[in-house]
């Protein structure tokens, strides 16, 4: 059986609302309100600019790729990047947009079917188990929690992981340093934990999250990446086929070199056939030499 998801005490709502007609004027009070879903909260804001830098988008997508999580179908687990994540049912157009997060135990699909516009959390009732941000000049503030929030603004990102979405782990990387930071919720605040091996353990997945210097996508820097409860690197998509076709490449250099040993241990019984038939050929000339029949003996 998975492990139970991350679950906020929020009230699923009994039907899809639509934003245009959940607050419709309606002359008999209705007993519950119907909340906007991923439908009517889209991720795309005109008034944004588009994705950060290749290096956002590089690495999330390593993240999403190899986030194989042992213990969860792969139908039951959700990872976003620069996905709008609704956390504020009294506040709609209140949103943060994590570097990239993961949520276990849901469906991959919004209601099994349709790929998500936006994370509405009072729609999933499902927090994040992770969420991780990149590093920039102008967002590091706000991403270690050294920027207070504002009287009748949005809280914080940093209040919003650690107090309303209760986000257990956080992770912070820079790619300027090379810096990877782990916060853990204990108790209701965040708390740095210490690395090992440049590696931490997240047992709810069985997965490690660590650093990695290599090539993604021929690009050769470190990265942050998965690794197994073996220490294995988790691979992706394109790691693993390539894997494959150099273990398939591998099966068949040793075909090829089992058959050719086979082939010159015919030689060889062949050869030493042929020897011994010679040889036993020149005996019997040497007894008919003598005056013996050789098929006599």
């Amino acid at each position: 059986m998975s492990p139970l998801p991350y679950r906020l005490n929020l009230l699923k709502p009994s039907r899809p609302g639509n934003l245009m007609t959940a607050y419709k004027h309606d002359p008999q009070p209705s007993q519950a309100k119907v909340l906007p879903t991923m439908y009517d909260l889209p991720s795309e804001d005109p008034e944004e600019p588009g994705l950060p830098d290749e290096y956002h988008r590089l690495q999330a997508q390593v993240l999403c790729d190899s986030c194989i999580p042992p213990n969860y179908p792969a139908d039951r687990v959700f990872s976003a990047s620069d996905l709008n994540l609704y956390y504020d049912s009294n506040h709609l157009n209140w949103y943060k947009r994590p570097d990239w997060y993961l949520v276990v135990g849901v469906s991959r699909f919004y209601q099994d079917r349709d790929l998500r516009q936006s994370y509405v959390i009072w729609d999933e009732v499902v927090s994040p188990l992770i969420a991780i941000e990149f590093l920039s000049p102008g967002t590091e503030d706000e991403d270690l929690g050294f920027t207070e929030s504002e009287p009748n603004k949005p809280p914080t990102k940093w209040q919003v992981y650690e107090r309303i979405l209760k986000i257990p782990y956080y992770f912070v990387f820079s790619k300027y340093n090379n810096q990877l930071r782990v916060f853990r919720l204990i108790g209701n605040r965040y708390r740095e934990q210490v690395l090992t091996g440049s590696r931490f353990w997240i047992p709810e997945i069985q997965l490690s999250l660590g650093l990695w210097q290599g090539a993604f996508l021929q690009n050769e820097r470190l990265w942050l990446r998965w690794y197994d409860i073996n220490g294995n690197l988790v691979p992706t998509p394109e790691e693993f086929e390539r894997q494959r076709a150099q273990l398939e490449s591998q099966r068949a250099e040793f075909e090829r070199q089992q058959a050719e040993i086979e082939r010159q241990q015919a030689e060889s019984e062949r050869q030493r056939a042929e020897s011994e038939r010679d040889r036993a050929n020149r005996l019997a000339d040497r007894l008919r030499g003598m005056g013996i029949n050789p098929d006599d003996l």
